[in-house]
C-alpha cells in the first residue's frame, strides 16, 4: 500500500478517472475537484481531450492529464487501461476515484484492488445497452466489485437497483448536490425583487433564440444532451397531444448530441432545438416548466437546478427522481418512463395552471436550498476518502431513510453475497 493513514505526511493525492467529459459528470468531478482543493488535497483528473472537463477541472485547481479513451469498450480498452495504469504510478495517489462504466472498467482493471478504489457508475452500464451487449456489461459488473473499495452511488434507488442486479458491492450512498450560488432564480439577490412572471420575461429577453416564440408562449424546457438516454423522442411523441390541450405551448430542447438529427427529423412545429448552452440559467428561469424524460438515470443534475431556480419540474420515475423532488410533488412531476401520454398530461396540467406551477416552483425553491447543496456533497465524499484511508471498517446501518446523507458521514452498507 502507498498510504499510511489520513494524516500521512505526504499531501493526499485523489486520483479522478473520467469518462465521459460533458454533462452531469463532468460537472460532479468539477465541482468535487473545486471542493477538494479548497480542502487541501492534491487532485488529479484524467480524462478525454476534448469537452468541458479538461478546463474546467484545470480551472479548479486539478492537475490534468489527457486519457484518450471513447465511451465504449471496444478493442482500444488494452491501450485504455494501460495508459490509465501509467498515469496512476506517475502521480502515485493515495485513492483512485473512477467515475462513471467506462472509467470504472479501466480504472478497476487498472488498479485491481492495489490502491484504495471509489466506483461511482453515475446510472448503471447495463440499462444503457440492451440484449447481449446488457448481458456482457451486467457480467462485468458483478466481477468488477471485487476491485472496488466502495461503490458509490448518487441515490438509494440506484444502489437498490444494483443489489436487484446481483451486485455484491461494498455500497456507499452520497446524493448529487448543485451549486446553489450558481443556481438561484432570476432579477436582483435570487429574485427577490421581481415577481414569477417578470423574472420569467427578464429570462427570456437574454436568450435571441427564443424571439421566434410568442413572448408568453407557454414554454417548456428539456435541458440534456441528446441521446437515448435522456428520452427527448418520448417527449417529442407527448408533443402533439400536449398541444391538443395547450395549444399555444412550445417547446426548447437545450442540447447537442448523437440524436440531434433524428429528433430534428420527428419534431412537430414549435420546437426549438437550441443547441448546447454553456451555462443553462437562463433556460431554466425561462421556463414554465422544465422536463427530463430520461429512461435510466442515477440522480439526474437538471432537476435539481431547475428547482433551484425555481422551476417547477416533470421527470420520469427512474433512478434518484423521486428522491429529487419536494415532499408533495410526485403528483405533479413523476411519471412512468416512456410513458409519453402520461408526460402530455403532467406539463399540460403545468402549463395550463399558473396558480399550481408557482406553488409548485416555490416548493421546489425551498426543497432545493434545503437539501441539494454541492458542499454537502463534497464534504461527505471527503469523509468517504477519510473512512478508506484510516483503515476504518465499514459501518453497518439499518434500513436507510429517505433523508440526505450527513455531509460528514456518508451513508454506508456492508458488502453482500450472493
Amino acid at each position: 500500500m502507498l498510504h499510511n493513514s489520513w494524516t500521512e505526511t505526504r499531501q493526499l493525492t485523489v486520483f479522478h478517472l473520467v469518462q465521459p467529459v460533458d454533462g452531469g459528470v463532468a460537472r460532479v468531478v468539477a465541482d468535487l475537484v473545486r471542493a477538494q482543493t479548497a480542502e487541501g488535497i492534491r487532485t488529479v483528473v484524467a480524462c478525454p481531450p476534448g469537452g468541458r472537463l479538461a478546463a474546467d477541472a484545470a480551472a479548479a485547481g486539478a492537475q490534468v492529464h489527457p486519457w484518450p479513451a471513447v465511451r465504449a469498450p471496444g478493442p482500444q480498452l488494452a491501450r485504455e487501461v494501460l495508459t490509465a495504469a501509467r498515469l496512476i504510478r506517475r502521480t502515485a495517489p493515495h485513492l483512485v476515484h473512477a467515475h462513471s462504466a467506462k472509467a470504472g472498467l479501466a480504472g478497476r482493471l487498472a488498479v485491481r484492488g492495489r490502491l484504495p478504489t471509489v466506483f461511482q457508475p453515475h446510472a448503471w452500464s447495463f440499462d444503457a445497452v440492451e440484449g447481449r451487449a446488457a448481458e456482457l456489461a451486467l457480467r462485468w459488473e458483478r466481477y468488477g466489485t471485487r476491485w472496488a473499495t466502495r461503490t458509490l452511488c448518487v441515490s438509494e434507488s440506484e444502489r437498490r437497483a444494483g443489489e436487484r442486479a446481483g451486485l455484491a458491492a461494498r455500497w456507499c450512498v452520497i446524493r448529487n448536490g448543485i451549486d446553489l450560488d450558481h443556481f438561484r432564480p432570476g432579477g436582483g439577490d435570487g429574485g427577490a425583487d421581481l415577481g414569477p412572471d417578470a423574472a420569467v420575461k427578464a429570462a427570456r429577453a437574454e436568450l435571441p433564440q427564443l424571439a421566434p416564440f410568442p413572448p408568453d408562449a407557454p414554454l417548456a424546457v428539456c435541458v440534456g444532451r441528446l441521446c437515448r438516454q435522456k428520452g427527448q423522442d418520448i417527449l417529442l411523441r407527448a408533443w402533439p397531444q400536449l398541444l391538443s390541450a395547450v395549444p399555444d405551448a412550445r417547446l426548447a430542447l437545450v442540447g447537442d448530441g448523437p440524436d440531434r438529427e433524428r429528433l430534428m427529423r420527428m419534431a412537430p412545429p414549435g420546437v426549438l432545438f437550441a443547441g448546447a448552452s454553456r451555462d443553462t440559467r437562463s433556460w431554466f428561469r425561462a421556463a414554465d416548466v422544465v422536463v427530463l424524460p430520461s429512461r435510466w438515470e442515477g440522480m439526474a443534475l437538471a432537476p435539481l437546478e431547475a428547482m433551484a431556480c425555481g422551476r417547477p419540474v416533470v421527470v420520469s420515475d427512474v433512478s434518484g427522481a423521486r428522491e429529487s423532488l419536494p415532499p408533495g410533488a410526485v403528483a405533479h412531476a413523476l411519471v412512468p418512463p416512456e410513458d409519453p401520454r402520461a408526460l402530455a398530461s403532467a406539463i399540460g396540467r403545468l402549463l395550463a395552471d399558473p396558480v399550481l406551477r408557482e406553488e409548485q416552483g416555490r416548493a421546489a425553491r425551498d426543497h432545493a436550498r434545503a437539501a441539494c447543496d454541492v458542499r454537502q456533497t463534497a464534504a461527505a465524499v471527503s469523509g468517504l476518502y477519510r473512512e478508506l484511508l484510516s483503515h476504518e471498517p465499514p459501518r453497518s446501518q439499518g434500513p436507510l431513510s429517505q433523508e440526505p446523507p450527513s455531509p460528514s458521514r456518508p451513508r454506508m452498507r456492508k458488502r453482500t453475497t450472493r
